[in-house]
């Protein structure tokens, strides 16, 4: 596995500062919802919708400064693996069968369940991908892809470029950043400060209650969205920033039971029943 996304099990410490034909004739919206099945209990509908890339990038974006650390070399990585899930999530992509000799999640290729554009330019870029290889392949490999930090010269062409850049864009659309030019002494950069605060204050507390207030020590009842969102967030090293305005106690009790979801051996949780496997591919790919 590439080192760039290889995570060790264990948790950052706290920093000392706050951080199919059938379905032809239905519009990509309803068929998201009806393929999903998953909208979250306290979801206000007039709340801005955000995509799990959107959020990851949110939570890792300085709020004054608009760009996410200089140190943070596991966010790449982390987007793409977002970008799987949420194509999962919608219905889009899913794992292959397990089989009579029942293949770890890791071995399992990735596969287009079906090909309507969800009208997301990033997810329809990777789907097109996925569809158009054969054979299959798995979820190591294309988050190897879609990243670039893969070390076949032909594979080169599956690289989903400037997807920060873009998703920052995707944000300032939706009102919730703005986008600014700031001078490094040696180059200029383009940030994207954050205008709409609410947005992040609420995605924050959800993040916050979903180990707290909300926790039902069941990784299967908790939203999958959210479980999502927890893992990736950890993977791409920006939960850390959701849970640094929490007191030291609620602090610790959060942390706790963040690595009691690193704990759980994700092969089994895969076998459950009701459960999405291509998610739990992903968690296990990027917890390395």
């Amino acid at each position: 596995m590439s080192g760039a996304y290889s995570r060790s099990s264990g948790l950052v410490q706290r920093r000392t500062t706050a951080v199919t034909s059938a379905t032809a004739e239905i519009t990509g919206d309803e068929l998201d919802e009806k393929l999903n099945g998953e909208v979250e209990e306290d979801h206000d509908s007039k709340e801005t919708r955000l995509t799990l890339m959107e959020e990851v990038l949110l939570l890792g974006l300085k709020d004054r400064e608009g760009y996410t650390s200089f140190w943070n070399d596991c966010i790449s990585s982390g987007l793409r693996g977002c970008i799987l899930i949420e194509l999962s999530l919608r219905g889009r992509v899913e794992l292959e069968k397990a089989g009579m000799r029942r293949r770890s999640l890791t071995n399992r290729k990735v596969i287009c369940r079906n090909d309507q554009p969800t009208g997301d330019v990033l997810l329809d870029e990777a789907l097109r991908h996925i569809k158009e290889t054969q054979p299959p392949e798995t979820v190591q490999s294309w988050i190897e892809y879609l990243s670039g930090e893969t070390w076949n010269p032909l594979k080169l062409r599956y690289q989903l470029r400037n997807v920060r850049e873009r998703l920052a864009k995707n944000l300032v659309e939706k009102g919730v950043c703005t986008t600014e030019k700031q001078n490094f002494l040696l180059f200029d950069m383009t940030t994207h400060p954050l205008t709409d605060n609410v947005v992040k204050q609420r995605l924050i507390k959800r993040v916050q209650d979903s180990v707290l207030s909300r926790w039902t020590n069941d990784a299967h009842r908790m939203d999958r969205r959210m479980l999502s969102l927890i893992y990736l967030a950890h993977s791409s090293d920006v939960l850390e920033n959701a849970f640094a305005p929490l007191s030291d106690d609620d602090y610790e009790v959060a942390m706790k039971r963040v690595r009691e979801l690193l704990d759980l051996d994700f092969d089994v949780e895969s076998m459950k029943e009701g459960t999405n496997e291509l998610m739990w591919a992903v968690i296990s790919a990027m917890s390395k």
